[in-house]
Parts: C-alpha cells; structure tokens; sequence
C-alpha cells in the first residue's frame, strides 16, 4: 500500500507540477498569430522537458525512460502506421462520399505552423508515455502504467466528451494504440512520429482533425451525412470508421508483441538448456 501512494503521490506531483509551470510561464505578446502559436506550444514543452529531467534524475538508478532506443525502427515504423492509420479512414470516407474537397486556403509560414504542431504532440507524448508511463510500469506493472497514462491522455482530449460515445472511444483506442506501438518499437519515437502525421496531415492539411482553434488548415473539408460516419461536430475523429482502424491496429500491434515475447521466452529457455 505504501508503495501505491507514493506512487500516486509522484503522478500527481509530476503532473500538477507541470501544469501549474505552464499556468504562469508567460506567453507571447506577438501580433502575429504563428509566433503566438509557436510560443505557446514551446512553454509547456520546455516544462515538461524540465520536470521529466528532474523526476528523472532523483530516480535514474532504478527508472529508464526508453525515450530515444533504436530512432531509425522509430522514426519509419511511427511514419508508416501513421500513415495507413491516417489514410485509410480517410479514403474511406472520401469514396464514399462522406468527405469532399471544397477548395484551399493560403497560410502564411506554414512550416512554421508544422512546427508548433509538432511541438504540441512531442509535449502529449512526453507528459503521458514519457516518465509517467515508464515510472509506473517499472515500479509496478504494465497493466497500471497503461489505465494511468490512457486515463490521462483521454481527460486532456475532454472535448470528445460533450461529442457522444464513438468519440470518446476513438481517443481511448488512439492511446491504447500509440502505448502498444511504444511497447513494440522500444521508445517514445514511433508513437510521436504516429501522433503527428495524424495531427499534422490529419488537422493543417486536410482540417479533419480538431486542433486549438487557431490553427489553420490547406484544405477546405466538408462533412456530410450521418454524424456515425462522418464524425459530426468531431470530423474524422468522431467517426466509427476511425474507431474500426484503431481496433483493428490494435490488435496487430497486440499480436506482434505476443509473439516477440513468446520469441524471447524460448529463446531464453533454449539457452537455458545449453
């Protein structure tokens, strides 16, 4: 029991900590709407980054962060899922008809935007796989580590909340999806690379996907039909198709970890035995 408080006691710090540094870390007082941006993506970038240093270091003898292991498997795995994740919902919704093109925008410094969107899921992934994650399922076990962090992630997207059932449950497998990634490419890489083709491309280039208000997007998306299919006020993240390709990533994922594990477990008996 001991050992469950102080636990709770480190979660809770570590994130009201966090977000308490955000609350009062200034923001920019530029008029032009990237900088504004940029800037307030960096801020609770940086505090996260400096709170997972210093969790890190008062406990770096008994707690890895496997934030950086094997970057290249990372950075073409994340690209890849991220793309069939992203894609194929997509083009389900467009041939059938549920989604069509009516025309683009012109935004200025768009790298710029990019950028900050990157930032902001580079903050989400360090906040809930990053030391949270890693502290709770070595201190404790998997299972925890995972109801924690989703738990976690699916409160920072409360919006899905007020827009029925299919969206909140399209943000619980997005998390269960990107913690099983993790788990089979070794570190936080994949999953970011995930998460930011689904909300680079997904949200600033064909403004499907609900990001802060402010954001700008290249494609004008219309929606049509029914809100099950189309994702309704949610887009595609509100819709059933997306909520389909997260199970069935899932599950793939879930197969590829058994049978690296169970790979493992008779390799390390077969060794035994020599």
């Amino acid at each position: 029991m001991k050992k469950v408080v102080i636990t709770m006691i480190k979660a809770i710090g570590f994130f009201l900590g966090w977000a308490i540094l955000v609350s009062i870390l200034p923001l920019s007082s530029s008029e032009e709407p990237v900088v504004w941006r940029l800037w307030a993506e960096i801020v609770p970038l940086l505090a996260i980054i400096g709170f997972t240093l210093v969790f890190w270091l008062m406990e770096r003898k008994n707690i890895t962060l496997h934030l950086f292991d094997a970057p290249i498997k990372g950075i073409i795995l994340g690209a890849v899922t991220g793309a069939v994740w992203l894609a194929i919902p997509v083009l389900i919704m467009y041939t059938t008809g549920i989604i069509h093109f009516g025309g683009s925008n012109t935004i200025r410094l768009f790298p710029v935007w990019m950028l900050a969107a990157f930032f902001n899921v580079v903050m989400q992934e360090l906040l809930v796989r990053g030391y949270l994650y890693q502290m709770i399922k070595q201190k404790h076990n998997m299972a925890a580590a995972v109801i924690v962090t989703t738990a976690l992630f699916t409160a920072l997207h409360g919006g899905a909340f007020e827009a029925g059932m299919i969206p909140v449950l399209n943000v619980l497998t997005m998390s269960l999806l990107m913690t099983a990634v993790l788990e089979y490419s070794g570190s936080i890489v994949a999953p970011t690379v995930m998460h930011f083709i689904w909300n680079g491309i997904g949200a600033l280039v064909l403004g499907g996907v609900a990001l802060a208000d402010d954001y700008p997007n290249l494609l004008i998306t219309v929606f049509e039909g029914n809100e099950i299919l189309s994702g309704g006020a949610c887009m595609i993240e509100g819709s059933i198709f997306v909520l389909l390709i997260n199970v069935i990533l899932l599950a793939l994922f879930l197969v590829l970890l058994r049978k690296r594990d169970t790979k493992k477990s008779n390799l390390v008996a077969g060794q035994g035995l020599t």
